[in-house]
């Protein structure tokens, strides 16, 4: 009896994650509150940010909320951090929160109009290599002006809607059928190869717009949450911000779409992935299938819903609002005039976005361990030794290799607040503390592409529905982001040597 009730806890723990998984959390379960007894909280912070990555880059194993969400527990246990931190760190970032939870539900509700706008580019849209850099572009220009975040709910919405199609007429089924697209039973071993294709061309084009983000992101004074807060300690305005970036973004942006055209014209890394031919005519067909079968109530409410995605826009670049209160409206006008008053139909949209939601307040208690141990407080007083004309390519580079393990809102304030309190001390000149900012605004946004707990966006995408579904796991993401990673950080490098 009592071998029975272990053995059904142990299967219990984890549901049905590998074994070896199962007993690496647990090692590491054991293991942290060791280490804080003998070394110390500075090693076993650092230990814990670590095994966090390692449930994030474990994602399609186990969502990393359980696992990363038992670390944060057992840490906040035995003294890396409290609770009134990690509410601090929610609390300052509670419009992220409200985004999150609003915004990408509302997007949900603009699902048909995106899909029939999208299936209309990429139907007419035989280039790939066309198609992938307006993806790049066009998100790269979007985040300039919205949140990074939303334009990654608009693209994950469009790619989920084409897989879906394609999975569910390869399946055997009717376009209305109900369908589980996680399950490849149905499908033949001669169209195998052509799902994998096509899994492969939406991972593309995913990368490729994700990485757009933090093209148009790094530009402007609202393409991202720290660089609200450092254009308000450096007192620049939307214009100023966007000339003082420029000669570092400007150049990134360039290289980033020259490599966006390298990638798939020499098929690296696995891009250059071309929609196989069998999806091309089943996209065609649904989308014809759909122009003849559409009612004039379906017709008016596409109508409708391009009419709120104006008013989104619009919305967001003159911040009528805080950004989730912009999709709380955007769910009121699409539901409202669009006959969605079920409760159950309000409920779907909401199933993609608060499970992200969760595991980024568990994020919050990592980021409260880094704060609270003062993890990054020695390469901020080594680059502080340094001689200053090598102090600006050092925090350019500090910033993004920090960004890449850590929250880049975490990394920019505590670099932001070290240089602002340095300018009003007298230790820096204003022309200094200017460049050095520069790069702490840069480095953040661009070398931070290197994983995905870099960038909100990348992070988002990773732990989507759709991420299993695509097979795009965190190795795969950092291997497809590398070439980016590389020409990026390089340009970027050069530009704050050479040019600031």
């Amino acid at each position: 009896m009592s071998n029975s009730f272990t053995h059904a806890l142990h299967a219990n723990f984890l549901g049905h994650a590998p074994e070896w998984y199962k007993r690496t959390i647990l090692f590491f379960l054991v293991i942290n509150p060791i280490l804080m007894w003998t070394v110390g909280g500075f090693i076993t912070g650092s230990v814990i940010v670590v095994e966090f990555i390692f449930c994030l880059a474990m994602a399609l194993k186990c969502y990393p909320l359980q696992p990363g969400g038992l670390l944060a527990f057992e840490a906040v246990l035995i003294g890396l951090t409290s609770p009134a931190t990690v509410y601090h760190e929610t609390e300052a970032n509670f419009s992220v929160i409200l985004l999150l939870i609003f915004m990408v539900a509302g997007i949900y509700f603009l699902k048909d109009m995106l899909l029939y706008l999208f299936t209309k580019i990429l139907i007419r849209i035989k280039s790939k290599l066309l198609l992938s850099l307006i993806f790049c572009f066009s998100t790269a220009l979007l985040s300039a002006f919205l949140d990074a975040l939303t334009v990654m709910a608009v693209i994950i919405t469009v790619a989920s809607g084409f897989y879906g199609v394609y999975h569910k007429v390869t399946s055997g089924k009717d376009f209305d059928a109900e369908h589980d697209h996680a399950d490849d039973t149905g499908i033949g071993h001669e169209t195998h190869q052509d799902l994998e294709n096509f899994r492969a061309f939406l991972r593309n084009l995913l990368m490729h717009g994700a990485v757009g983000t933090a093209l148009g992101g790094v530009t402007t004074l609202v393409g991202e949450p720290q660089n609200l807060l450092i254009g308000q300690v450096a007192g620049w305005n939307f214009a100023e911000f966007f000339v003082r970036m420029a000669p570092v973004s400007m150049p990134v942006l360039a290289a980033g779409l020259m490599t966006c055209i390298a990638v798939e014209k020499f098929r690296i890394l696995g891009y250059g992935k071309q929609m196989p031919l069998a999806a091309r005519r089943i996209l065609e067909e649904y989308d014809r299938r759909e122009d003849t079968k559409r009612t004039h109530k379906q017709r008016s409410a596409i109508i409708l819903q391009a009419g709120v995605a104006l008013f989104l826009v619009v919305a967001l670049a003159f911040h009528w609002a805080e950004v989730g209160l912009i999709g709380l409206a955007v769910i009121v006008l699409a539901t409202a005039l669009t006959g969605v008053i079920k409760e159950h139909q309000l409920g779907r949209a909401f199933s993609e976005a608060l499970p992200f939601t969760a595991l980024l307040v568990v994020f919050f208690v990592v980021v409260g361990v880094i704060n609270d141990q003062h993890l990054f407080l020695p390469t901020i007083e080594f680059i502080f030794t340094l001689d200053m004309e090598v102090q600006v390519p050092v925090f350019f580079l500090a910033n993004g290799l920090l960004s890449a393990i850590s929250d880049n809102v975490f990394v920019a304030t505590v670099y932001i607040n070290e240089i602002n309190n340095a300018l009003q001390t007298g230790g820096i000149t204003r022309e200094h503390f200017d460049a050095l900012t520069i790069a702490i605004n840069t480095g953040t946004n661009i070398p931070s592409v290197a994983t995905p707990n870099g960038q909100a966006a990348f992070l988002f995408l990773l732990t989507s529905a759709l991420a299993p579904l695509i097979r795009l796991g965190y190795g795969r993401m950092v291997m497809l982001a590398l070439p980016y990673t590389i020409s990026m950080t390089v340009t970027g490098l050069l530009a704050v040597t050479y040019i600031l």
